[in-house]
């Protein structure tokens, strides 16, 4: 039977439980960009109620598709300049003076040395709003930003 300190030094070589506050997002083609919180990595089935004529005791339900969430990117409010910051902007204003295609990105979880753990991968990526939360008057707070994504498909890749 191990040992209770063999089974801890095990846990702890391997990273587990990783913490979530060691992460790093990026979004292709631009330089990494810090945010206090990333948000919204999720994928659930949707389902569609079906009625089976003379069948009263339930309603099928059959998987009709798969929908992803939204990322939501939250930081400090930083000046109005860098990649994603022009790239969000120009899809956001409507003005579209040039083409903006989807782009991709990833998000990794981090051990204590800054090594990926776990990473996700994003396809699809679009910015869909861009919002700042609501200043008050009474708390001593850093003024926020989010950025709302959205995307195609999510896979766990590490």
């Amino acid at each position: 039977m191990p040992q209770l300190g063999a089974i801890q030094s095990e846990i702890e070589a391997r990273n587990y439980p990783p913490v979530s506050f060691y992460f790093r997002f990026a979004v292709t083609g631009m330089p990494d960009t810090s945010f206090q919180e990333v948000s919204g990595v999720s994928s659930e089935v949707e389902f569609e109620s079906v009625r089976e004529g003379g069948e009263n005791r339930f309603v099928h339900q059959l998987p009709k598709g798969t929908k992803h969430g939204t990322l939501v990117l939250k930081r400090g409010i930083l000046p109005r300049k860098g990649p994603l910051f022009n790239w969000c902007a120009t899809i956001l204003s409507g003005t579209y003076s040039s083409i903006c295609p989807p782009k991709e990105a990833t998000t990794h979880l981090l051990d204590k040395d800054g090594n990926p753990l776990i990473a996700w991968s994003f396809t699809g990526v679009y910015p869909m709003k861009w919002e700042v939360d609501p200043f008050n008057s009474t708390k001593n707070e850093v003024a926020i930003e989010k950025i709302s994504l959205r995307y195609n498909t999510v896979e766990r890749t590490k």
